[in-house]
């Protein structure tokens, strides 16, 4: 997918939100998509996670902004991604194909989500994800900041391809 150059014409802030969403979950896709068995599964970084750890987390990370905090539904293990001590955590089962097929998954709830609210500007509710004495974000926030976890993280995959076989981003 190409990167939604911002000369181009999008209708509304929510679809320009979305299209870079979807190119940035594309280029997850793309620096996972070389990478062998073991180096999907180990670290090169002292901060000790790897590739697919990452792209767990964002799964999570994205379900837990979007549907937990946005719609305010409860979702099964909201903090999966992490284990006891804080750290992302992939189990043995667990493979780049199913962790891809959930992030695509989650994207498509993502614009649901979005393609159905009144606005960006609507507020989450509050009670669930968010404490009922703390101020709720908008979707347009919600959004920014998943979007800004998928930035930073795409740019750290770049880095680990390098470390790893010598493969670098734009």
């Amino acid at each position: 997918m190409p990167f939604p150059e911002p000369t181009e014409r999008v209708g509304d802030r929510a679809e320009v939100l979305l299209t870079y969403l979807d190119f940035f979950r594309s280029t997850v896709a793309d620096k996972i998509g070389g990478l062998g068995e073991d180096d999907l599964r180990r670290s090169v970084l002292p901060s000790g996670w790897s590739p697919l750890e990452l792209v767990k987390h964002l799964v999570f990370m994205e379900r837990r902004w979007l549907v937990w905090g946005f719609l305010g539904v409860p979702v099964a293990e909201p903090w999966g991604d992490d284990d006891a001590a804080g750290r992302w955590r992939v189990g043995r089962d667990e493979s780049a194909r199913s962790l891809l097929d959930a992030l695509r998954t989650g994207g498509r709830r993502t614009r649901e989500i979005v393609e159905t609210a009144a606005s960006v500007a609507q507020a989450a509710p509050r009670g669930a994800r968010f404490a009922p004495d703390e101020p709720a974000p908008t979707l347009e926030r919600v959004l920014l900041h998943v979007l800004q976890e998928y930035a930073r993280h795409v740019g750290h995959l770049d880095v680990v391809r390098e470390l790893l076989d010598g493969e670098t981003g734009d």
